[in-house]
Parts: structure tokens; C-alpha cells; sequence
């Protein structure tokens, strides 16, 4: 069988910004996202290539966590659209409402709650594959093999530990490194100055992480065109490299009650998903292949 994470901050993102038709419920809210991402959803489970039977769908409710106690400059959802906003809670019962099970980030995020399942659920030898649903760069720490995998949905394309070592020369357990040294605008981590991707890729090919970098230029086994001037920048923020590599790596402890046969989708249960259908004005009914 397969187990499938869908990164569900993200389908809402990607649903409210698509060209897809808006969508107002009765009560004159702006619920595009929402009802998009029971769309996605949906498709998802119909989707005969899938074979989506094992499902589970993270969010972050709200957006800060742990992390922004460690570094203030962390993401928010500070200057978030508030249409976007309100519908956290929204898109969370709409899922539910299909019968898949949601994971509600609060102290942890949800790309925490997707590695700790990916680790779960991946060592189960009943699974056949864990398919992570998001292009988002920070799973790619979470990849094994052909065994835990990446589906970047929007460009149909697969990522696995091989194609990401091809593609940017990257190992899985190097990608928090590289994200403490060239940042991550999405996730409010800075970065070190002067150090671009081909460069930090090549430096963790050779030492595999930051913390085995040394000091001088002159005693790295590899040469990037700037080595003097990373060694240079990476020396005195190396404290603040370690605190960047600590926000980009993703917790396998977030506690995640249910077990692999609870994540089997058995059907929407009809009354609560004709209910959430009429509250919201939609008649997505008709697209769910199998009621409890």
C-alpha cells in the first residue's frame, strides 16, 4: 500500500491564488481556498494512478510554532491576506468532512507533522511508499530511497533521494545545512552572505554538513569560484548558521496518535458531508466516489 501526506497549508495557499473560480458561501463568505482544497483532495482520492487509500493532510493552525521562540525573525502570518486567513479552520472541517484525517499544527508546523508520519508510517514494512505531497524544498530531508518520496502536483514531476542528489547534489540529511547557509525567504531564515546553492552544495557534497566546513579556505577539499569570501562570511555567523540549521530541520517526535490502518479512507460519512456541502453552498457531493 501507499501512505499519502499531503501538505495541506499549502494546497490552501495554492487553491486561493489559483485561476479557479471564487467561491462565496451563503452567508457572503470568500471560501475559494477552502472548497479548492476539498477539490484537491477529492481528485486525489479518485485519482486511479494514486492509488490513494492511506491519506493523511497537515496543517498549520496558526502559522508561528516552537520555531519563532528560537529566532524572531521567523515566519508569521503576518501581512497574510485575512480572507486567506480566516478559512484555517474553515478548510480544516472540510477535509474531515470527506473522512480523511487531519493533523492541526500548533506548537509544531505541519511539514513537522509530514516528516514524523514519513518516519512513522515509512518504517512500517506493510508500505509500500510514502508519497509527501508538496514541492517544498524542506522535505527533501525526509527522502529515502524510493520509499519516501515527493510529489510536486503542480508540475507532476517525482522527487526521490536520487533525483534530488542528481538535480541540486544534495543528500537528505544535508538539506537543513543548505538551507541555514542560503536561506529560505519562505520560512524567514536568512542565510549566510555569499553563499548561493551551486556553492553550498558543492561544500556539503564534500563535508556533508556546516559543522565540519573548516574555518579556512585553504583547507577545503573542494574550491567554489568565492571560497574566500564564503569562508570569510560563514566564520563569524557560524553560531548563527547552526541556529538557521536547527529552524530548517524538521521534527520526527511530533506525537501523531493513529495508527496506519486508521489513516485507510473509508468513505465520506454522508451526513457530515452533505451538511458541510450545503453550509458552504457547494455541490462537491456528487464527487466523492464512496460514502460510510
Amino acid at each position: 500500500m501507499r501512505v499519502h501526506l499531503v501538505d495541506g497549508t499549502f494546497e490552501l495557499f495554492r487553491a486561493h491564488f489559483s485561476k479557479r473560480p471564487s467561491h462565496v458561501d451563503p452567508r457572503g463568505r470568500d471560501l475559494k481556498a477552502t472548497v479548492g482544497v476539498a477539490q484537491s483532495i477529492l481528485t486525489l482520492l479518485e485519482d486511479v494512478n494514486e492509488k490513494a487509500t492511506h491519506v493523511a493532510v497537515a496543517f498549520d493552525n496558526p502559522i508561528t510554532s516552537f520555531r519563532n521562540e528560537l529566532f524572531a525573525g521567523y515566519k508569521t502570518d503576518d501581512g497574510m491576506l485575512p480572507e486567506l486567513r480566516s478559512q484555517f479552520d474553515d478548510v480544516e472541517e472540510a477535509v474531515a468532512a470527506i473522512g480523511v484525517v487531519v493533523w492541526s499544527m500548533k506548537e509544531y508546523e505541519a511539514d513537522d507533522a509530514l516528516a514524523a508520519a514519513a518516519a512513522k508510517y515509512g518504517a512500517d514494512p506493510r508500505v509500500e511508499q510514502v508519497r509527501i505531497l508538496t514541492p517544498d524544498k524542506d522535505l527533501g530531508q525526509c527522502l529515502r530511497g524510493d520509499k519516501v518520496v515527493q510529489v510536486d502536483r503542480i508540475r507532476n514531476k517525482l522527487i526521490t533521494e536520487a533525483s534530488q542528489l542528481k538535480d541540486k547534489g544534495l543528500k537528505p540529511q544535508s538539506v537543513p545545512d543548505f538551507l541555514a547557509l542560503v536561506g529560505d525567504t519562505a520560512d524567514g531564515i536568512p542565510g549566510i552572505d555569499g553563499w548561493g546553492e551551486k556553492g553550498a552544495a558543492e561544500m556539503l557534497g564534500a563535508y556533508e554538513h556546516l559543522e565540519a566546513i573548516p574555518a579556512l579556505a585553504r583547507d577545503w577539499k573542494v574550491k567554489p569560484r568565492a571560497a574566500e569570501k564564503m569562508a570569510a562570511a560563514l566564520a563569524p555567523e557560524l553560531e548563527n548558521a547552526k541556529l538557521y540549521k536547527l529552524l530548517a530541520t524538521l521534527r520526527e517526535d511530533v506525537p501523531l496518535p493513529q495508527t496506519l490502518e486508521q489513516l485507510e479512507w473509508k468513505g465520506a460519512p454522508r451526513g457530515r458531508f452533505d451538511a458541510w456541502c450545503a453550509k458552504v453552498g457547494t455541490t462537491l457531493s456528487g464527487r466523492v466516489k464512496k460514502f460510510l
